[in-house]
């Protein structure tokens, strides 16, 4: 039996990439239908006055990262892998790029936190906040369908889109581990810059709702790897702005 030729088709590295997803989904499926299901809302855990509830936020938002998010990473992953495989260690520069890559967005995770934390404040000092939690909605769902016409998202998107160029901009081979997590970093980067609206809707809905979760993550994946993800910008940020719009018309102070 060629090991080799085995191991090119089934590369350790891109099974343990699916595993850590699909195993982040039966988790979030699970937790779900457990009596904590709410704190899979952000809702339940904010203000978290208790580190106990912070770690609770950030548990849950690295489970919807691994489920929603690596899957996106599978081209750059596997060419690195490619590229890397018969240096010693190869499996643990895929895992430094994974965690480069999670660290942006558990970065971007805090910041919503932060925000969140910040709205509520707010909300207590301006009534007409608390009495229509419509206008946050809109407003979040208006920012990412504008989002989706800008000349940034675009940009991040063809980086996204080109593995080999990202991965010779970024990896040198001299400075194995220190580099595996930069091209891990960076690339989280150009990613939050192409999805961080879309996440922020997830955020806005509240809870890990998986068919939500399973839909947004698709449309990602799609921009970012598929052949005629290109195409798929414009649509979903018209529906986004008329799912903005239908708010304002279902809940603002005129319905």
């Amino acid at each position: 039996m060629n090991w080799a030729a085995t191991q090119d088709r089934f590369d350790l590295s891109l099974l343990l990439l699916l595993g850590l997803s699909g195993g982040a989904w039966l988790t979030l499926f699970a937790w779900g239908r457990s009596p904590y299901a709410r704190y899979l809302s952000h809702e339940a855990l904010v203000p978290a006055s208790e580190p106990l509830l912070l770690g609770v936020y950030l548990a849950a938002w690295l489970l919807m990262l691994n489920a929603m998010m690596l899957p996106t990473t599978t081209p750059l992953v596997a060419l690195f892998r490619r590229l890397t495989r018969r240096r010693a260690g190869s499996g643990w520069l895929v895992a430094l790029l994974l965690a480069g890559y999670l660290a942006v967005w558990l970065a971007f995770s805090l910041a919503l936190y932060v925000a969140d934390v910040s709205l509520h404040r707010l909300a207590g000092l301006i009534p007409w906040l608390a009495e229509n939690p419509w206008a946050p909605a809109a407003s979040t769902l208006a920012l990412a369908g504008v989002y989706q016409f800008t000349p940034l998202k675009h940009r991040c998107l063809e980086r996204c889109r080109s593995p080999l160029s990202f991965i010779t901009n970024h990896w040198h081979g001299k400075d194995y581990g220190k580099e595996a997590l930069s091209l891990g970093f960076h690339h989280g980067l150009y990613c939050l810059g192409c999805c961080w609206t879309l996440m922020l809707v997830m955020f806005a809905l509240g809870a890990a709702n998986l068919g939500w979760m399973l839909a947004l993550g698709a449309v990602m994946a799609a921009e970012k790897n598929s052949r005629w993800g290109r195409r798929l910008s414009t649509p979903v940020g018209l529906v986004l702005l008329a799912w903005a719009w239908l708010t304002v018309l279902r809940a603002g102070p005129w319905a």
